[in-house]
Protein backbone atom coordinates (compact mmCIF):
# COMPACT_ATOMS: atom_id res chain seq x y z
CA UNK A 1 0.00 0.00 0.00
CA UNK A 2 1.38 3.41 -0.98
CA UNK A 3 1.34 6.14 1.67
CA UNK A 4 0.43 9.62 0.50
CA UNK A 5 0.28 12.92 2.35
CA UNK A 6 -3.30 14.08 3.09
CA UNK A 7 -3.27 16.74 0.36
CA UNK A 8 -1.36 14.76 -2.27
CA UNK A 9 -4.26 12.84 -3.73
CA UNK A 10 -6.26 15.99 -4.39
CA UNK A 11 -3.37 18.12 -5.63
CA UNK A 12 -3.70 16.86 -9.21
CA UNK A 13 -7.32 17.91 -9.64
CA UNK A 14 -7.60 20.08 -12.70
CA UNK A 15 -8.05 23.73 -12.01
CA UNK A 16 -10.84 25.19 -14.11
CA UNK A 17 -9.48 28.39 -15.63
CA UNK A 18 -11.68 31.41 -15.30
CA UNK A 19 -12.96 32.79 -18.59
CA UNK A 20 -10.77 35.64 -19.76
CA UNK A 21 -11.25 38.57 -22.11
CA UNK A 22 -8.77 40.90 -23.72
CA UNK A 23 -8.39 44.06 -21.58
CA UNK A 24 -9.07 47.38 -23.25
CA UNK A 25 -6.43 50.06 -23.76
CA UNK A 26 -8.15 52.19 -21.09
CA UNK A 27 -7.90 49.35 -18.57
CA UNK A 28 -4.22 48.83 -19.38
CA UNK A 29 -3.55 52.56 -18.98
CA UNK A 30 -5.41 52.62 -15.66
CA UNK A 31 -3.30 49.74 -14.38
CA UNK A 32 -0.13 51.63 -15.28
CA UNK A 33 -1.36 54.85 -13.67
CA UNK A 34 -2.09 52.93 -10.46
CA UNK A 35 1.58 51.85 -10.49
CA UNK A 36 0.75 48.16 -10.19
CA UNK A 37 4.01 46.18 -10.06
CA UNK A 38 6.05 49.32 -10.71
CA UNK A 39 9.29 49.32 -8.79
CA UNK A 40 10.84 52.14 -6.74
CA UNK A 41 14.63 51.99 -6.72
CA UNK A 42 17.71 53.92 -5.68
CA UNK A 43 21.33 53.45 -6.75
CA UNK A 44 24.31 53.54 -4.39
CA UNK A 45 28.09 53.23 -4.69
CA UNK A 46 30.48 52.37 -1.87
CA UNK A 47 34.23 52.03 -1.87
CA UNK A 48 35.15 48.45 -1.09
CA UNK A 49 36.51 48.98 2.47
CA UNK A 50 33.38 50.94 3.44
CA UNK A 51 31.14 48.31 1.87
CA UNK A 52 32.89 45.52 3.82
CA UNK A 53 32.52 47.53 7.04
CA UNK A 54 28.80 47.89 6.35
CA UNK A 55 28.49 44.16 5.81
CA UNK A 56 29.74 43.64 9.37
CA UNK A 57 26.94 45.73 10.86
CA UNK A 58 24.46 43.51 12.66
CA UNK A 59 21.32 43.01 10.57
CA UNK A 60 22.29 45.41 7.76
CA UNK A 61 22.20 42.83 5.01
CA UNK A 62 21.12 39.22 4.56
CA UNK A 63 23.39 37.51 2.05
CA UNK A 64 21.23 34.43 1.66
CA UNK A 65 17.49 35.05 1.96
CA UNK A 66 15.07 32.20 1.20
CA UNK A 67 15.15 32.61 -2.57
CA UNK A 68 18.92 32.58 -2.91
CA UNK A 69 20.71 29.52 -4.19
CA UNK A 70 23.75 27.76 -2.81
CA UNK A 71 27.19 29.28 -3.12
CA UNK A 72 28.97 28.23 -6.28
CA UNK A 73 32.19 30.22 -6.53
CA UNK A 74 35.52 28.63 -5.74
CA UNK A 75 38.65 30.63 -4.83
CA UNK A 76 39.75 30.93 -8.46
CA UNK A 77 36.54 32.61 -9.53
CA UNK A 78 36.57 34.85 -6.47
CA UNK A 79 40.13 35.83 -7.41
CA UNK A 80 39.01 36.79 -10.91
CA UNK A 81 36.55 39.26 -9.42
CA UNK A 82 39.25 40.82 -7.22
CA UNK A 83 41.52 41.04 -10.27
CA UNK A 84 38.73 42.88 -12.12
CA UNK A 85 38.59 45.45 -9.32
CA UNK A 86 42.39 45.83 -9.37
CA UNK A 87 42.26 46.42 -13.13
CA UNK A 88 39.25 48.74 -12.75
CA UNK A 89 37.18 46.57 -15.08
CA UNK A 90 33.47 47.47 -14.69
CA UNK A 91 31.64 45.02 -12.45
CA UNK A 92 27.82 44.70 -12.79
CA UNK A 93 25.78 46.23 -9.96
CA UNK A 94 24.28 44.08 -7.24
CA UNK A 95 20.55 44.19 -6.49
CA UNK A 96 19.24 44.45 -2.94
CA UNK A 97 15.72 44.45 -1.52
CA UNK A 98 14.84 46.70 1.41
CA UNK A 99 13.04 44.17 3.64
CA UNK A 100 12.83 46.67 6.51
CA UNK A 101 13.92 50.28 6.77
CA UNK A 102 17.69 50.30 6.13
CA UNK A 103 17.84 46.49 6.23
CA UNK A 104 18.47 44.62 3.01
CA UNK A 105 18.40 41.23 1.31
CA UNK A 106 20.59 40.28 -1.64
CA UNK A 107 18.51 39.52 -4.72
CA UNK A 108 21.40 39.31 -7.17
CA UNK A 109 25.11 39.49 -6.39
CA UNK A 110 25.46 37.08 -3.47
CA UNK A 111 28.56 35.47 -4.96
CA UNK A 112 30.23 38.82 -5.71
CA UNK A 113 29.50 40.28 -2.29
CA UNK A 114 30.70 37.13 -0.52
CA UNK A 115 33.92 37.15 -2.57
CA UNK A 116 34.65 40.79 -1.68
CA UNK A 117 33.97 40.19 2.01
CA UNK A 118 35.98 36.97 2.15
CA UNK A 119 39.01 38.58 0.50
CA UNK A 120 39.04 41.59 2.80
CA UNK A 121 38.78 39.16 5.73
CA UNK A 122 41.82 37.21 4.42
CA UNK A 123 39.74 34.05 3.99
CA UNK A 124 41.36 33.06 0.70
CA UNK A 125 44.53 33.75 -1.26
CA UNK A 126 44.41 34.89 -4.87
CA UNK A 127 44.88 32.12 -7.42
CA UNK A 128 44.63 31.64 -11.17
CA UNK A 129 45.17 35.32 -12.01
CA UNK A 130 46.21 35.89 -15.62
CA UNK A 131 46.83 39.64 -15.85
CA UNK A 132 48.37 39.89 -12.40
CA UNK A 133 49.99 36.47 -11.79
CA UNK A 134 52.49 38.18 -9.48
CA UNK A 135 49.67 38.41 -6.92
CA UNK A 136 48.81 34.72 -6.88
CA UNK A 137 49.12 33.37 -3.34
CA UNK A 138 48.53 36.77 -1.71
CA UNK A 139 45.80 37.47 0.82
CA UNK A 140 44.51 41.03 1.24
CA UNK A 141 46.84 41.88 4.14
CA UNK A 142 49.85 40.75 2.08
CA UNK A 143 49.14 42.84 -1.03
CA UNK A 144 51.81 45.35 -2.04
CA UNK A 145 50.98 48.79 -0.67
CA UNK A 146 50.18 50.44 -3.99
CA UNK A 147 47.97 47.52 -5.09
CA UNK A 148 46.11 47.67 -1.80
CA UNK A 149 45.59 51.44 -2.14
CA UNK A 150 44.29 51.01 -5.65
CA UNK A 151 41.90 48.23 -4.65
CA UNK A 152 40.60 50.24 -1.71
CA UNK A 153 39.67 53.07 -4.11
CA UNK A 154 37.43 50.79 -6.16
CA UNK A 155 33.69 50.84 -5.61
CA UNK A 156 30.84 48.38 -5.70
CA UNK A 157 27.52 49.67 -6.97
CA UNK A 158 24.16 48.31 -5.91
CA UNK A 159 20.57 49.04 -6.82
CA UNK A 160 18.05 48.90 -4.00
CA UNK A 161 14.41 47.98 -4.52
CA UNK A 162 12.79 50.14 -1.87
CA UNK A 163 10.15 48.79 0.47
CA UNK A 164 7.49 51.13 -0.88
CA UNK A 165 7.57 49.13 -4.13
CA UNK A 166 5.08 46.72 -2.50
CA UNK A 167 1.87 47.69 -0.73
CA UNK A 168 1.13 44.43 1.09
CA UNK A 169 3.06 41.41 2.39
CA UNK A 170 1.72 39.26 -0.45
CA UNK A 171 2.81 41.89 -2.97
CA UNK A 172 6.24 41.93 -1.37
CA UNK A 173 6.71 38.16 -1.72
CA UNK A 174 5.50 38.24 -5.31
CA UNK A 175 7.75 41.18 -6.15
CA UNK A 176 10.87 39.59 -4.71
CA UNK A 177 10.25 36.32 -6.51
CA UNK A 178 9.46 37.94 -9.84
CA UNK A 179 12.43 40.30 -9.77
CA UNK A 180 14.77 37.50 -8.71
CA UNK A 181 13.59 35.32 -11.58
CA UNK A 182 14.15 38.11 -14.12
CA UNK A 183 17.56 39.05 -12.75
CA UNK A 184 18.80 35.48 -12.66
CA UNK A 185 17.54 34.08 -15.96
CA UNK A 186 19.19 36.67 -18.19
CA UNK A 187 22.96 36.54 -18.31
CA UNK A 188 23.41 33.99 -15.53
CA UNK A 189 22.56 30.40 -16.32
CA UNK A 190 20.57 28.78 -13.54
CA UNK A 191 19.62 25.15 -13.24
CA UNK A 192 15.95 24.17 -13.16
CA UNK A 193 15.98 23.31 -9.46
CA UNK A 194 17.70 26.57 -8.54
CA UNK A 195 14.88 28.46 -10.23
CA UNK A 196 12.24 26.34 -8.50
CA UNK A 197 13.93 26.99 -5.16
CA UNK A 198 13.72 30.71 -5.85
CA UNK A 199 10.17 31.12 -7.14
CA UNK A 200 8.23 28.23 -5.55
CA UNK A 201 9.47 28.57 -2.01
CA UNK A 202 7.30 26.80 0.59
CA UNK A 203 7.52 24.42 3.53
CA UNK A 204 7.81 21.62 0.95
CA UNK A 205 10.88 23.29 -0.56
CA UNK A 206 12.35 23.50 2.94
CA UNK A 207 11.70 19.77 3.28
CA UNK A 208 13.61 19.04 0.06
CA UNK A 209 16.63 20.94 1.41
CA UNK A 210 16.37 19.15 4.76
CA UNK A 211 16.23 15.69 3.14
CA UNK A 212 19.14 16.50 0.82
CA UNK A 213 21.33 16.71 3.94
CA UNK A 214 20.65 13.14 5.05
CA UNK A 215 23.77 11.02 5.37
CA UNK A 216 22.45 8.34 3.02
CA UNK A 217 21.65 10.90 0.31
CA UNK A 218 25.11 12.42 0.60
CA UNK A 219 26.77 9.02 0.58
CA UNK A 220 24.83 7.72 -2.42
CA UNK A 221 25.60 10.72 -4.63
CA UNK A 222 29.22 11.22 -3.65
CA UNK A 223 28.78 14.28 -1.43
CA UNK A 224 30.63 14.89 1.82
CA UNK A 225 28.65 14.64 5.02
CA UNK A 226 26.59 17.72 5.83
CA UNK A 227 28.21 20.25 8.15
CA UNK A 228 26.75 23.30 9.87
CA UNK A 229 29.17 25.71 8.16
CA UNK A 230 28.35 24.40 4.70
CA UNK A 231 25.99 27.19 3.68
CA UNK A 232 28.47 29.94 4.49
CA UNK A 233 31.71 28.21 3.61
CA UNK A 234 31.13 25.06 1.53
CA UNK A 235 34.22 22.88 1.00
CA UNK A 236 35.74 22.89 -2.46
CA UNK A 237 34.69 19.27 -3.05
CA UNK A 238 31.05 20.38 -2.81
CA UNK A 239 31.53 23.40 -5.06
CA UNK A 240 32.97 21.13 -7.75
CA UNK A 241 30.16 18.58 -7.47
CA UNK A 242 27.17 19.55 -9.66
CA UNK A 243 24.82 17.52 -7.46
CA UNK A 244 25.45 20.17 -4.81
CA UNK A 245 26.41 23.33 -6.69
CA UNK A 246 23.47 23.07 -9.11
CA UNK A 247 21.02 21.65 -6.54
CA UNK A 248 20.62 18.39 -8.43
CA UNK A 249 20.53 16.50 -5.12
CA UNK A 250 17.42 18.49 -4.21
CA UNK A 251 15.90 17.77 -7.62
CA UNK A 252 16.46 14.03 -7.07
CA UNK A 253 14.23 14.17 -4.01
CA UNK A 254 11.60 16.20 -5.86
CA UNK A 255 11.63 13.54 -8.60
CA UNK A 256 10.85 10.89 -5.99
CA UNK A 257 7.80 12.69 -4.68
CA UNK A 258 6.52 13.68 -8.11
CA UNK A 259 7.05 10.31 -9.78
CA UNK A 260 4.96 8.57 -7.15
CA UNK A 261 2.19 10.24 -9.17
CA UNK A 262 3.64 9.31 -12.55
CA UNK A 263 0.17 8.67 -13.98
CA UNK A 264 -0.16 12.48 -14.04
CA UNK A 265 3.14 12.88 -15.93
CA UNK A 266 2.83 15.50 -18.67
CA UNK A 267 4.88 17.93 -20.69
CA UNK A 268 8.31 16.39 -20.08
CA UNK A 269 10.13 15.75 -16.83
CA UNK A 270 11.04 19.37 -16.01
CA UNK A 271 7.50 20.62 -16.62
CA UNK A 272 6.13 17.77 -14.51
CA UNK A 273 8.45 18.69 -11.64
CA UNK A 274 7.47 22.36 -11.97
CA UNK A 275 3.81 21.35 -11.72
CA UNK A 276 4.42 19.35 -8.55
CA UNK A 277 6.25 22.30 -6.99
CA UNK A 278 3.37 24.62 -7.84
CA UNK A 279 0.76 22.30 -6.37
CA UNK A 280 2.91 21.50 -3.31
CA UNK A 281 2.44 25.02 -1.99
CA UNK A 282 -0.91 23.89 -0.57
CA UNK A 283 0.77 21.28 1.69
CA UNK A 284 0.27 21.74 5.41
CA UNK A 285 2.34 20.55 8.34
CA UNK A 286 0.63 17.13 8.37
CA UNK A 287 1.48 16.62 4.69
CA UNK A 288 5.11 17.56 5.25
CA UNK A 289 5.40 15.12 8.18
CA UNK A 290 4.03 12.25 6.09
CA UNK A 291 6.33 13.02 3.15
CA UNK A 292 9.38 13.27 5.39
CA UNK A 293 8.63 9.87 6.94
CA UNK A 294 7.97 8.23 3.56
CA UNK A 295 11.25 9.45 2.06
CA UNK A 296 13.39 8.53 5.07
CA UNK A 297 11.80 5.09 5.41
CA UNK A 298 12.26 4.45 1.69
CA UNK A 299 15.90 5.44 1.41
CA UNK A 300 16.71 3.47 4.57
CA UNK A 301 15.05 0.41 3.04
CA UNK A 302 16.87 0.93 -0.27
CA UNK A 303 20.22 1.16 1.51
CA UNK A 304 19.54 -1.88 3.69
CA UNK A 305 18.89 -3.90 0.54
CA UNK A 306 21.49 -2.58 -1.90
CA UNK A 307 24.20 -1.29 0.45
CA UNK A 308 27.15 0.09 -1.52
CA UNK A 309 25.29 -0.72 -4.76
CA UNK A 310 22.60 1.84 -3.95
CA UNK A 311 21.27 3.44 -7.17
CA UNK A 312 23.95 1.72 -9.28
CA UNK A 313 22.42 -0.27 -12.18
CA UNK A 314 23.92 -3.36 -13.79
CA UNK A 315 26.15 -2.82 -16.82
CA UNK A 316 25.07 -5.47 -19.33
CA UNK A 317 28.13 -4.90 -21.53
CA UNK A 318 30.76 -5.17 -18.81
CA UNK A 319 28.84 -7.65 -16.64
CA UNK A 320 29.29 -5.59 -13.50
CA UNK A 321 27.52 -2.97 -11.43
CA UNK A 322 28.32 0.50 -12.73
CA UNK A 323 30.61 2.54 -10.45
CA UNK A 324 28.31 5.56 -10.12
CA UNK A 325 24.60 6.06 -9.36
CA UNK A 326 22.13 6.79 -12.17
CA UNK A 327 19.15 9.06 -11.73
CA UNK A 328 16.69 6.97 -13.76
CA UNK A 329 17.55 3.83 -11.81
CA UNK A 330 17.29 5.72 -8.52
CA UNK A 331 13.79 6.86 -9.55
CA UNK A 332 12.68 3.28 -10.12
CA UNK A 333 14.18 1.96 -6.88
CA UNK A 334 12.85 4.73 -4.65
CA UNK A 335 9.38 4.95 -6.15
CA UNK A 336 9.01 1.16 -6.28
CA UNK A 337 10.14 0.54 -2.72
CA UNK A 338 7.96 3.36 -1.40
CA UNK A 339 4.91 1.33 -2.44
CA UNK A 340 6.07 -1.64 -0.34
CA UNK A 341 7.05 -0.08 2.97
CA UNK A 342 4.49 -2.27 4.75
CA UNK A 343 6.57 -5.29 3.62
CA UNK A 344 9.94 -3.73 4.43
CA UNK A 345 10.89 -6.54 6.80
CA UNK A 346 10.25 -9.20 4.15
CA UNK A 347 12.28 -7.27 1.58
CA UNK A 348 15.21 -6.88 3.95
CA UNK A 349 15.13 -10.62 4.61
CA UNK A 350 15.24 -11.30 0.86
CA UNK A 351 17.74 -8.62 -0.08
CA UNK A 352 19.99 -11.04 -2.00
CA UNK A 353 16.99 -12.10 -4.08
CA UNK A 354 16.06 -8.45 -4.66
CA UNK A 355 19.56 -7.65 -5.92
CA UNK A 356 19.60 -10.64 -8.26
CA UNK A 357 16.09 -9.86 -9.55
CA UNK A 358 17.17 -6.27 -10.18
CA UNK A 359 20.16 -7.48 -12.17
CA UNK A 360 17.97 -9.81 -14.27
CA UNK A 361 15.42 -7.03 -14.87
CA UNK A 362 18.05 -4.69 -16.28
CA UNK A 363 19.58 -7.44 -18.42
CA UNK A 364 16.22 -8.23 -20.02
CA UNK A 365 15.06 -4.62 -20.44
CA UNK A 366 15.61 -2.34 -23.42
CA UNK A 367 19.05 -0.73 -23.63
CA UNK A 368 19.05 2.50 -21.63
CA UNK A 369 15.79 1.76 -19.82
CA UNK A 370 17.40 2.25 -16.39
CA UNK A 371 20.23 4.61 -17.26
CA UNK A 372 18.21 7.55 -18.58
CA UNK A 373 18.55 7.25 -22.35
CA UNK A 374 14.82 6.52 -22.63
CA UNK A 375 12.73 9.32 -21.11
CA UNK A 376 9.39 9.61 -22.86
CA UNK A 377 6.30 9.34 -20.69
CA UNK A 378 5.81 5.71 -21.70
CA UNK A 379 9.48 4.98 -20.94
CA UNK A 380 9.20 6.52 -17.48
CA UNK A 381 5.98 4.67 -16.66
CA UNK A 382 7.36 1.36 -17.93
CA UNK A 383 10.59 1.77 -15.95
CA UNK A 384 8.75 2.42 -12.70
CA UNK A 385 6.18 -0.30 -13.22
CA UNK A 386 8.62 -3.01 -14.32
CA UNK A 387 10.75 -2.48 -11.24
CA UNK A 388 7.72 -2.49 -8.95
CA UNK A 389 6.36 -5.71 -10.48
CA UNK A 390 9.75 -7.41 -10.27
CA UNK A 391 10.14 -6.67 -6.58
CA UNK A 392 6.51 -7.46 -5.79
CA UNK A 393 6.89 -10.89 -7.37
CA UNK A 394 9.41 -11.81 -4.68
CA UNK A 395 6.94 -11.31 -1.84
Amino acid sequence: MTTFAPSENSMWEKLSPEPTRQPTDDEINQKYVKSELRIVTETNREQLPNFVSALKRQGWISLQPFYQRRKRWDDKRKSKLIESFIMNVPVPPCFLYESEFARYEVMDGQQRISAIYDFYENRFALKGLEQWPELNGRIYDKLPSEIKKGLDRRSVSYIVLLKESAKTTDDEVLLRQQVFERLNTGGVELENQEIRHCIYHSSFDDLLIELSRLDLMRQAWGLVKYGQDEEENPPESLLKNPYFSKMRDVELILRFFALRHANHYRGGMQSFLDLYMVRSRRFGDADIDVLRRVFIDTINLAHDIYGDLLFRPWDTKKNEWVPHPHVAFADAVMVGLSTMLSRAGDLRAKKDHVIEATKQLIMTSAVGAFTGQRNTKSDVLERLESYRKTITSLL
